[in-house]
């Protein structure tokens, strides 16, 4: 190959020559550009929140600590208020647009020391939340003040923990406004996680609490809220004082087996899994600077589907066996029952969900828990594979291959290699985030709720056939027949 023709007039023949070679003609590495110089508003946030860290320590470290609403404000207050503004100060001279530079390169966001420290850090902190509480009682005193006014109640780790994951959300839920700005779709669906989790999952259990009415979370459900159908705990809630427990049963029937999948057939797993849940809140705000870590390998593809499905087996044997053990004479199904539930409590709930699922955000992605555990997620993405309307369309045609999409894919989908072929996606693990289409340079995908479901992939119009093969091996392809 020698040199293109017709093209003197623009660029150089030489420099777009086959056997050109930058080296061997003398040129430099690249000049470096400046790192970025932190703007007056962005040190005076961090400088408060240096106050308010210091203000915590000497609070955790008084003799005689008793919580206060100075104390409550002068620590997590000035954090909250500082953090929101120094995400704020961040991005609000910049062009709108999202920016990764550097990000691969970083020892916070690419499992440097930092990462590394974070990740020991959210880990020691499930841990001891779960199991050696005592120590984090100076913490949770601190908040009392607040428990009381909210639950008239002083504060546990429960509440401490779920006072931290609100403020975890808003702060960086701000950072999410503020970095997707540009963007509609990112900015109302940020706001939805927020909102949810501010006052479902946090002021609404604390004032149920207030009225001695069981504490109870309306954005979870069977099976991710795994014992809330297990029959002591619909048992407690039915024979509570009032209509309210039973109500809350209600919910939750009506919620798991009717809204879900009916939800999902319309909007994918999208809904909840994005838009909803406290889980997903979590990883769409703090754990977002780390979406790019989520493993893309086939071997981890396959190992997700051989967890996450185990998983959802488990809770459903789990369930089945302590209704059962409940209801009739079984003396082995007596017996497993109880170690059973504690079992999944102990592993799937605490040491999966919590310590796994978001310790490892800095070196795992922000959805580890989301693609390799929660059962909610395996129901969901099963209904959205098969049954739903939901899919991501591709303009193929205009895809160059950059990959940015696959990149900042934070459940691990190849969305590339869809795109080059212009086929829909509509893998069970895709939960309608929409960063894809947001990094994607030319507008190749886009999120759409179609008129059916059965236009979606060769054998969509035979839905329980392709959900049949889809045991036989990693992929459902199309054929002659509809479906392979």
């Amino acid at each position: 190959m020698s040199t293109l023709q017709g093209t003197t007039s623009l660029i150089d023949p030489e420099t777009i020559d086959y056997f050109y070679d930058e080296e061997t003609n003398g040129f430099d590495e690249p000049v470096k550009q400046p790192e970025s110089q932190k703007n007056p508003g962005q040190i005076l946030s961090a400088g408060f929140m240096g106050v308010g860290v210091l203000s915590l320590i000497v609070y955790l470290f008084d003799d005689h600590p008793t919580g206060s609403w100075m104390g409550i404000l002068l620590s997590f207050g000035l954090l909250t208020i500082a953090g929101m503004a120094y995400h704020w100060f961040s991005y609000k001279n910049t062009i709108p647009g999202i920016k990764h530079d550097g990000i691969m390169f970083s020892g916070s966001l690419h499992r440097g020391a930092i990462a590394w420290a974070l990740g020991i850090l959210f880990t020691g902190f499930y841990v001891v939340l779960y199991w050696w509480p005592e120590y984090l009682d100076r913490a949770i005193r601190l908040v009392d003040p607040l428990a009381m006014a909210m639950a008239r109640q002083p504060a546990d780790q429960w509440f401490l923990y779920g006072f931290l994951y609100t403020l975890a959300i808003l702060i960086f839920g701000v950072r999410m406004f503020m970095k997707y700005r540009h963007n509609r779709y990112h900015q109302i669906r940020t706001a939805s996680v927020m909102f949810f989790q501010l006052v479902l999952a946090f002021v609404i259990p604390q004032f149920l609490r207030a009225l001695n009415e069981p504490e109870f979370y309306f954005t979870y459900f069977w099976p991710l809220k795994y014992d809330v159908l297990f029959p002591g705990t619909v048992d407690s809630l039915v024979t509570s004082p009032g209509a309210l427990g039973t109500f809350m049963v209600f919910w939750t029937m009506v919620g798991s087996f009717v809204a879900v999948p009916v939800l999902t057939y319309f909007y994918g797993k999208r809904w909840y899994c994005s838009w909803v849940c406290g889980c997903g809140g979590l990883a769409e705000t703090l754990g977002d600077p780390w979406r790019h870590l989520t493993p893309k390998t086939t071997l981890s593809w396959k190992i997700e589907r051989l967890i996450i499905y185990s998983v959802l087996v488990l809770i459903i044997l789990t369930t089945g066996v302590l209704w059962i053990s409940n209801t009739a004479e079984s003396g082995f199904l007596s017996e497993i029952a109880e170690p059973l539930k504690i079992w999944y409590g102990f592993y799937i709930g605490a040491v999966f969900a919590g310590v796994i699922g978001v310790g490892f955000y800095p070196l795992l992605g922000n959805r580890v828990w989301c693609r390799f555990g929660c059962p909610m997620a395996a129901v969901l993405g099963i209904i959205q594979r098969f049954f739903s309307r939901f899919r991501i369309t591709t303009n193929g045609d205009q895809c160059m291959s950059c990959g940015n999409c696959s990149t900042y894919c934070e459940m691990g989908i190849d969305v590339r290699a869809y795109a080059e072929r212009g086929e829909n996606i509509i893998r069970s693990s895709c939960v309608g985030c929409g960063i894809c289409a947001a990094v994607c340079p030319r507008g190749v995908l886009k999120l759409e709720n179609g008129a059916t479901h059965q236009d979606r992939y060769p054998g969509s119009d035979k839905p329980l056939g392709a959900f049949t093969t889809a045991f036989k091996g990693a992929r459902v392809y199309g054929d002659k027949e509809g479906y392979v």
